[in-house]
């Protein structure tokens, strides 16, 4: 093999190196800057979702499906930019990431049920059928509590990986 033929070949495995390090290092980025509007969402999802059982408490129903709706928009926004990030995987992406998004998967989609339940228990005390919307209020409660076990995970994630998540 002459020597213009090894530069050349050096060159093309080089292009290609460099090309997958960009990548690798895009996806990741992405991930990063996509993910403070994600947790801003899932807070904010949190923050309506309390607003709504406070107001639920008050028997304040349209101010609680207000909140509830709220927080559901938020759930469900969080949880679409989460699928497209889980959808656009590279085989290079680091496993610390893939398991912060499917923590924080498993967590927003729990909230959304527990949003979901939360409407319903709205609906059957508002037209006072007590035992059932308590039963449905227990439900979304139940949701929220395991949606917090993942939460605690997604936040031990970041805090065990300081210079992944910036």
């Amino acid at each position: 093999m002459s020597n213009y033929n090894k530069v050349i070949i050096f060159i093309v495995v080089l292009i290609i190196f460099s090309a997958s390090v960009i990548y690798l290092y895009t996806s990741e980025n992405s991930i990063n800057r996509t993910m403070p509007e994600i947790s801003s969402n899932i807070v904010r999802g949190d923050n309506s979702y309390n607003e709504a059982v406070d107001l639920l408490n008050d028997r304040d129903f349209n101010g609680a499906r207000n909140s509830a709706m709220s927080a559901s928009d938020c759930f469900n926004n969080s949880f679409s930019q989460l699928l497209s990030i889980r959808n656009n995987y590279t085989s290079d992406t680091n496993d610390v990431y893939k398991k912060y998004i499917d923590a924080a998967l498993n967590e927003v989609e729990l909230k959304r049920n527990a949003t979901n339940y939360l409407l319903t228990a709205i609906d059957y005390l508002e037209n006072n059928q007590n035992s059932t919307g308590s039963y449905y209020a227990s439900q979304a409660n139940d949701f929220m509590y395991e949606a917090i076990e993942f939460q605690n995970v997604r936040i031990s994630i970041v805090k065990d990986n300081p210079s992944l998540f910036k």
